[in-house]
């Protein structure tokens, strides 16, 4: 068995945390609006026609902040087509997913439907095909109290107080070749537009806050460089760079799937690196302060692929103009042409949005917003009768709960794996992840509570380990208990009529004396040490 070793103390401070850390995302694709989240037929329907079971599991799961309507589908997306009577709303193809977008959720509901779940929305605007005028226009509608064109609508169409949405994401994804109206050859037009456009949405509400895109991928040829003509550009203006990772690794690739945290901390160290020479460089005394507002960590099979690629492709690669290529309209009630998620390795994609979810608390300082592609899922699983609660949830409710007041930084101590590189696709290559951490853990302080919650992850895919804990920097702090997420079964998972397969565990034989935890970490777990003062 290894042996790993943990230890805290009170001045190894790296930040306060912003609750919007573990936030979701949320995008018109497939079932996750039209039927999860919207579906008049369903028998908890309300009078928008969204469904009260899945608001109600999004609100006892305390989610703080979602990021919507999209990803790719905001660049080719007018919100004025989907605004008032719903017999009168314009049906637009979506050229970004290949389906048809009757709006029948339009931008009311969706931030209806936030104000019902209890979370606050982080908009995006479309920057795509979308104008300044249009990114203007949707503030005033919002925001503005009342006596104009757009205010008054609002209150017009049901809506008599402003939303106040107070966070404004600046298009999405401006340099992917596959983004409807692309800035991929033109970073500087991009940074310039971003910069105008947030001038005039804060001269209209001065509160709001707004970010700009950076590279959607660290894989795209021209990252870094995209981003630092970007940030040259807007810096000035903006308050948040928007970031975007998927982590994959190959079917059945344990130990690439959770070295993948490695990828997440050099994007975030460089993005860091990046708003630092700007500031420097433009004399600009804020700092910028990142969102990673769509990520994930997967496995999948293996496409074809030409080393040495690295986003280096024709962008015809990006979208294929196919003869045969049909439009899709999904009935909200008709699951049939739904994507299926996976009926088997269940704890390990929980694991793999563990170690974002750690890496995003271990750089509190900097990363403030935090939105989880799968993170309403985690939340709170669907199917087209009922919801029920998945693996993720329990690790995912923990750091909302407990991941408050200031993040420390742990000293871990254990024994390494390496992983050589591999390549998914022409795009997605790795060069391999060194030194890669079996334990892998985040730590947060709440003073108001005296709360101390550390969450560690064992990623040892063939063994325990013997793990000890040193809080002996917490002087007359007691323990309060440690729990366990983990599964000898790999195809194990929860359903609606087994909610309880995968379940955290009270772990009684943890020992603590002194300041001082001795505990067996059993492999690919999820664990959770309390103390209170």
């Amino acid at each position: 068995m290894r042996k790993a070793k943990l230890t805290l103390h009170p001045s190894f401070r790296i930040g306060e945390i912003s609750p919007r850390l573990f936030g979701a995302f949320l995008e018109p694709i497939g079932s996750m609006v039209n039927g999860s989240m919207y579906n008049p037929k369903h028998p908890t329907a309300d009078d928008l026609g969204l469904r009260r079971d899945f608001m109600d599991g999004l609100r006892a799961a305390g989610l703080p902040s979602v990021r919507l309507p999209g990803g790719n589908f905001v660049s080719g997306w007018n919100w004025k087509d989907s605004i008032g009577p719903r017999a009168q709303r314009k049906t637009r193809l979506d050229l970004a997913w290949h389906q048809f977008i009757p709006n029948d959720v339009g931008h009311d509901e969706y931030l209806r439907w936030a104000e019902r779940v209890g979370a606050e929305a982080l908009y995006t605007v479309n920057l795509g095909t979308g104008t300044l005028s249009d990114a203007a226009d949707i503030v005033e509608y919002t925001n503005f109290e009342r006596g104009t064109y757009w205010s008054d609508l609002r209150r017009q169409n049901g809506h008599a107080a402003p939303y106040k949405v107070k966070t404004w994401y600046l298009g999405n994804e401006m340099d992917g070749p596959w983004q409807i109206a692309s800035w991929e050859k033109n970073p500087a037009g991009y940074g310039v537009l971003a910069h105008e456009t947030s001038k005039a949405m804060k001269f209209i509400d001065p509160t709001i806050e707004t970010a700009a895109c950076v590279s959607s991928s660290p894989f795209l040829s021209h990252y870094p460089e995209w981003d630092r003509q970007v940030l040259e550009a807007c810096y000035e203006t903006v308050d948040y760079i928007s970031m975007h990772h998927y982590h994959s690794a190959p079917t059945g690739n344990v130990a690439a799937l959770l070295a993948g945290y490695q990828a997440f901390e050099q994007y975030i160290q460089t993005e860091i690196s990046l708003c630092d020479y700007v500031k420097t460089k433009l004399r600009v005394g804020k700092t910028m302060m990142l969102s990673l507002d769509e990520y994930g960590s997967m496995t999948r099979p293996a496409g074809k692929a030409h080393w040495g690629m690295n986003g280096r492709t024709p962008a015809w690669t990006f979208y294929s103009f196919d003869p045969d290529q049909t439009y899709v309209r999904h009935d909200p009630d008709d699951w049939s042409t739904r994507r299926r998620a996976p009926l088997s390795g269940e704890m390990l994609r929980t694991l793999g949005t563990c170690t974002v979810l750690l890496t995003l608390l271990r750089h509190a300082d900097r990363v403030k917003i935090g939105c989880a592609t799968g993170g309403l899922g985690d939340l709170c699983m669907t199917d087209r009768e009922h919801v029920w609660k998945g693996a993720a949830y329990y690790p995912f409710t923990q750091m909302i709960r407990w991941a408050t007041g200031t993040s420390l930084r742990p000293v871990v101590t254990c024994e390494q794996y390496q992983v050589e590189g591999y390549a998914l696709d022409d795009m997605n290559q790795y060069v391999g992840f060194e030194n890669v951490d079996y334990i892998q853990a985040a730590a947060a302080l709440n003073k108001e509570e005296n709360e101390l919650t550390v969450f560690v992850l064992n990623a040892d895919w063939e063994d325990a380990q013997q793990f000890t804990l040193d809080v002996r920097g917490f002087a007359q702090w007691k323990f309060l208990g440690h729990t366990c997420l983990s599964s000898g079964d790999p195809d194990a998972r929860n359903s609606y009529e087994r909610p309880d397969v995968l379940i955290p565990r009270e772990v009684m034989d943890t020992a603590f004396d002194k300041g001082v935890c001795e505990a067996v970490l059993p492999r690919l777990s999820w664990n959770v040490f309390r103390f209170q003062k």
